[in-house]
């Protein structure tokens, strides 16, 4: 099997010596246009990785700010049949750049897993984070996508012992995702030595890259986390920034793309400037 996207990306990075920027946005927040046009120029601002978020209505594992996304984009229309022509359309300007679904399994139950397994990739999707998925319950969506080529990502979290996972990197491939810190999404930061300690020890485990998300917001703690780690994840900070660039209406602002990726940027700068040894 050739390489993919996402192991052609992570070994660029690791040939650079640096540490990647993941990025994750909700497909259709605050609208279709809006949010594709903010997917389509991520890459140019530097992420390595992109992560779009399939808008659901019950989205347990996430704060108050990533809820709100996913209702937004619910409420102006978005269904995974556009989220994949979302990626679809990404697909025909950038063929380079991973993109990886985050999301739960409900719309993809209700979709059909072969459907959507298959659509998935036919549209260019590289790989899927499903948070409510546990290793038990693989042979539901892990093991059909696995076996059509997707990656199927995995979350680490800091009470994930060592008896626990030998079982969550059974079938993970691409990168693994470290939950840094305990609770909902966008609520705190990990330390840097944490971070560091935790990497150390997942990479005990595992050859595959290590990338660490849950509460980075400025170019500071992306740089500090991207010295240590395979790469750095930013959610909640950007999707935030959607949320400012909103009139009182609720529509897209005239600067709200400019202002997501001038703030994407920003973290890339951060990022890139985090050489690791």
């Amino acid at each position: 099997m050739s390489e993919s996207r996402l192991e052609r990306r992570f070994a660029a990075l690791k040939a650079e010596g640096r540490g990647g920027l993941v990025t994750f946005t909700t497909a259709g927040d605050p609208d279709y246009d809006t949010a594709y046009k903010i997917l389509q120029r991520l890459p140019a601002a530097g992420a390595d990785v992109i992560e779009l978020g399939m808008p659901f209505s019950d989205p347990m594992a996430d704060g108050p700010s990533i809820q709100a996304a996913g209702l937004r984009a619910l409420d102006a229309g978005m269904t995974l049949h556009k989220t994949l022509d979302m990626v679809r359309s990404f697909r025909a300007e950038d063929d380079v750049t991973p993109i990886v679904l985050m999301g739960y399994y409900n719309p993809i139950y209700s979709y059909g897993v072969d459907a959507f397994v298959k659509d998935a990739l036919d549209a260019g999707v590289d790989g899927l984070i499903i948070v409510d998925l546990p290793p038990e319950e693989d042979d539901e969506l892990c093991e059909p996508a696995v076996a059509a080529g997707l990656h199927f990502i995995r979350l680490a979290t800091p009470t994930t012992d060592d008896a626990r996972l030998p079982k969550v990197l059974t079938n993970t491939s691409g990168f693994i995702y470290y939950v840094s810190i305990m609770g909902i999404t966008g609520t705190k930061a990990a330390s840097g030595d944490a971070v560091r300690a935790a990497v150390t020890r997942l990479k005990g485990h595992t050859d595959l890259p290590v990338a660490v998300g849950f509460g980075i917001r400025t170019p500071e703690q992306a740089a500090e986390v991207a010295a240590v780690a395979d790469a750095a994840v930013v959610g909640t900070a950007i999707v935030e920034q959607v949320k400012a660039g909103l009139r009182p209406n609720g529509l897209a602002g005239d600067g709200l793309v400019d202002g997501v990726i001038d703030y994407v940027a920003s973290l890339a700068q951060g990022v890139r400037a985090a050489r690791q040894g």
